[in-house]
């Protein structure tokens, strides 16, 4: 193909669009505090404002790239920045809960066709020679907006009202929508698979009622209506969805792909990576600000190590260089073993009101080592399982476990922590879910206060650690499955070529 002489120059724009999608994952993180107050959000309002967006997006990735697929690229990328930018400005302007739930559900949406055509542009821009440096600089941007929220929201909030840190959207957007208009081409396949909209659906159904009810559970008893019937809501959608798929013409997943052991492997290692790296940050970042007393943007500069690690350690290309070394299932259990390891040393040697700092330093230096370890293995193996002809379900593929396992983190460490929080509160005290109420509850009694206090920071790291140990089994089962599937494709290679048999005499 001839090189398009502005290749360079739409990677940036693509890269700035992915820079404000995966930012809004975790941006929010160092603003619970203040919306706590500002808004009265409790810890379940909390984790839905951090929930929707990522449930909503990782529900739509699959069908967001087919219907980019059928009816334009460059069309569908320019409607997601213009939903993402009008979700932002409805987000900054909220007045509730329920509204900024809602705005974020809708910039989710955004986000959904964003994160699909970015890389679909990427590889109709760039030749073979050139797509896996532009691809690796795609992947470095966007480690640097999952794990850079927290810093840039505390910047933001240090200076500005917490409606800010959606306003920043608004000018990304509207350069991105001239900068694609005049510099990106259309492509697209208008005998494409038809959008699988049933199959979107029950998919999103299914994952936002069975996040749902792991959100209520510490709320409301984990026996009660409010969770139950979500989750027999959110299994039956989700068996629903996998049947529906089986047998439709145009599946949004097709499910022949979990055959391979290979895709099995890397699907629990990516969801548990999403799970820890998601999961940590939101509880990290309470850990700083409500346990050790930070405000926003001294919380958000002690995170910024985690950042740096992973987008140097990518530019470096020193994940490449180990997968090649070490093969992905080694690469997968070394990586999620280092990230299970920075979880644990932050739980034990960064927390407590006299730990200081540098427990916490090691702990994030060796989760960003790890991360960058893992996740382009990860990678690797997704896309090498799936066939060629369908590249762009192994993007959305691994987009959507991207996004589903971070909210899944959110919601399932949170409950953990909201379940041994609301355990550890002195006699006296009501289990209201969050760190405000139950501190306003003790009042002015010092003994009382310093029993809330210690309560929280204990059911933090206990959270992280629990967090710890899943991302650790899910690198055990990564690499097992990963290594089972080599060991087969070799035997299967190996009986195939009658010059390997082994010959007598």
């Amino acid at each position: 193909m001839e090189r398009d002489p502005r290749r360079w120059v739409i990677l940036g724009v693509i890269c700035l669009a992915q820079l404000v999608v995966l930012l809004d994952n975790t941006v929010l993180n160092v603003a619970i505090p203040v919306l706590t107050k500002d808004l009265s959000a409790t810890t379940a309002d909390i984790q839905w404002m951090v929930n929707a967006y990522a449930l909503v997006q990782s529900g739509l990735l699959l069908t967001a790239g087919s219907v980019a697929d059928r009816y334009g690229r460059k069309l569908m990328l320019m409607t997601g920045l213009v939903l993402f930018g009008i979700g932002s400005t409805s987000a900054a302007l909220a007045q509730s809960s329920g509204q900024l739930i809602a705005a974020r559900a809708g910039m989710g949406i955004g986000g959904a066709l964003l994160a699909t055509t970015t890389l679909a542009v990427i590889m109709q821009v760039f030749d073979e020679d050139e797509r896996a440096r532009a691809i690796a600089l795609w992947g470095a941007v966007s480690s640097l907006g999952f794990a850079g929220g927290p810093l840039i929201g505390g910047v933001l909030l240090e200076h500005f009202w917490w409606g800010s840190i959606f306003l920043i959207n608004i000018p990304v957007a509207l350069i991105g929508l001239a900068a694609v208009s005049r510099l990106v081409p259309e492509t697209k396949n208008p005998q494409g698979d038809r959008p699988d909209i049933l199959g979107a659906v029950l998919s999103t159904l299914g994952m936002v009622a069975v996040v749902y009810a792991i959100i209520s559970g510490p709320e409301h008893g984990w026996s009660s209506a409010r969770v139950l019937v979500p989750v027999v809501v959110g299994v039956i959608a989700l068996f629903a969805f996998a049947r529906w798929e089986l047998h439709v013409p145009y599946p949004m997943l097709d499910m022949s792909f979990f055959r391979s052991r290979r895709f099995n492997g890397a699907i629990a290692g990516g969801l548990l990576v999403a799970l820890g790296m998601a999961g940590s940050l939101f509880l990290l970042t309470q850990h700083l600000q409500l346990v050790l007393g930070y405000d926003a943007l001294q919380a958000g500069l002690r995170t910024a190590p985690l950042a740096l690690m992973i987008v140097g350690l990518n530019l470096a290309g020193i994940g490449a260089k180990l997968l090649t070394k070490l093969g992905a299932a080694r690469a997968i259990a070394l990586g999620m073993t280092l990230l299970a390891v920075g979880l644990a040393t932050v739980a034990v040697l960064g927390s407590g009101d006299d730990a200081g700092y540098g427990g916490m330093l090691v702990g994030l230096i060796v989760m960003g080592s790890g991360i960058a370890v893992a996740m382009p293995a990860m990678a690797v193996s997704i896309m090498s399982s799936i066939p060629p002809a369908k590249a762009g379900v192994g993007a959305g593929v691994q987009g959507t476990l991207t996004e589903f396992g971070g909210g899944l983190g959110v919601a399932v460490l949170g409950a953990i922590l909201g379940s041994r929080f609301a355990a550890l509160l002195p006699a006296g005290i009501g289990a209201s879910g969050s760190l405000a109420a139950a501190q306003a509850d003790a009042g002015d009694d010092p003994q009382l206060l310093e029993q809330v206090h210690d309560a929280f920071g204990d059911a933090v790291s206990t959270s992280q650690l629990i967090g710890a140990a899943a991302v650790f089994a899910g690198g055990l089962l990564a690499g097992c499955l990963l290594h089972l599937a080599d060991r087969a494709a070799a035997a299967e290679e190996k009986a195939a070529d009658p010059a390997e048999a082994p010959t007598n005499g």
